[in-house]
């Protein structure tokens, strides 16, 4: 039998290590930590580049976990943090410990809402397993334009007159100095 060349032992040591990583739950948690290592805070958008929201937010309709309805109406004139997310997304699991630590800090001034399409069940044992006490949400009608997104997790903060100041997709450090300063100005004004 033929000897393998370094070259050769170093490609297949590679094919492990990235099969490892993508295949696996080791690999899932290596994609949590490196995505946590590489958050940084979310910018904020240019005072002219921020969309205010459209009218058919108005009739967006979401179910909380106790399966009470909501309408996104009903938070007109508050500052808004919508996270879009599930509990198999690497990125997402990756930033909601500080998503956690933000609303611990802020629940009773800005409004939360963590919206999963998971099934209830699915949530809750990971709600648990982490401790985690966010209010989750699901939508019951048609997702609004404005929050229409191709990844997750995406977020967006929305200030009271309705504006986009964040939409931020993929993993981002939510419990910096940075976004508390930009609450902080949004809840002043």
């Amino acid at each position: 039998m033929k000897k393998l060349t370094k070259s050769q032992v170093n490609n297949i040591l590679f094919v492990v290590v990235l099969g490892v990583i993508l295949f696996t739950p080791v690999g899932t948690q290596v994609k949590i930590y490196v995505n946590r290592w590489l958050a940084l805070s979310p910018s904020v958008e240019n005072k002219e580049d921020q969309k205010t929201l459209g009218t058919d937010v108005n009739t967006w309709k979401l179910q909380d976990e106790n399966g009470h309805l909501v309408h996104f109406s009903d938070y007109k004139g508050k500052v808004v943090l919508i996270n879009f997310w599930a509990t198999w997304c690497p990125p997402c699991i990756a930033e909601m410990p500080e998503l956690q630590e933000l609303y611990d800090a802020y629940k009773n001034e800005v409004v939360f809402l963590f919206v999963s399409q998971e099934d209830l069940t699915v949530i809750n044992q990971f709600k648990e397993k982490h401790k985690y006490t966010f209010p989750i949400y699901q939508y019951v009608n048609k997702l609004p334009l404005d929050f229409n997104h191709s990844s997750i997790p995406t977020t967006y903060l929305i200030d009271k007159k309705g504006a986009i100041v964040i939409n931020k997709s993929g993993a981002a450090a939510w419990n910096s100095d940075k976004v508390h300063q930009v609450l902080d100005d949004l809840l002043k004004d």
